[in-house]
């Protein structure tokens, strides 16, 4: 079973920059892969999404900050986050879908397999 181990969360200051990692046990090949966030007290929501033809989505709050993409030779996804926002405070997820060339709407019970997290926080 495909295990997603998630790496590169910290503290940063408003305006910072992170980039996350999403180490996979086996070939990402044949997987979309999503990354998620929830910040406390509300609930996990979708972030974006990278197909296997390294196609990317993302929801319009992070769009032109953040960057996804794939290394499928190290079986890793990553996360670049530039201009980081006190709002993006939240506990960072990778989860990943198999058998589909398309990203599944950025919906939880859309992705099989998800990792424990790692915790980024915007803060001055």
């Amino acid at each position: 079973q495909l295990q997603l181990v998630e790496s590169g969360g910290g503290l940063v200051q408003p305006g910072g920059s992170l980039t996350l990692s999403c180490a996979a046990s086996e070939s990402l090949d044949y997987y979309a892969v999503a990354w998620f966030r929830q910040a406390p007290g509300k609930g996990r929501e979708g972030v974006s999404c990278i197909t296997t033809q390294s196609n990317a989505e993302y929801v319009n709050s992070v769009k032109g900050r953040f960057t996804i993409s794939r290394d499928n030779a190290q079986n890793t996804v990553y996360l670049q986050m530039n201009s980081l926002k006190p709002e993006d405070t939240a506990v960072y997820y990778c989860a990943a879908t198999y058998g589909t060339s398309m990203c599944p709407p950025l919906e939880l019970h859309e992705y099989d397999y998800w990792g424990q997290g790692t915790q980024v926080t915007v803060s001055s």
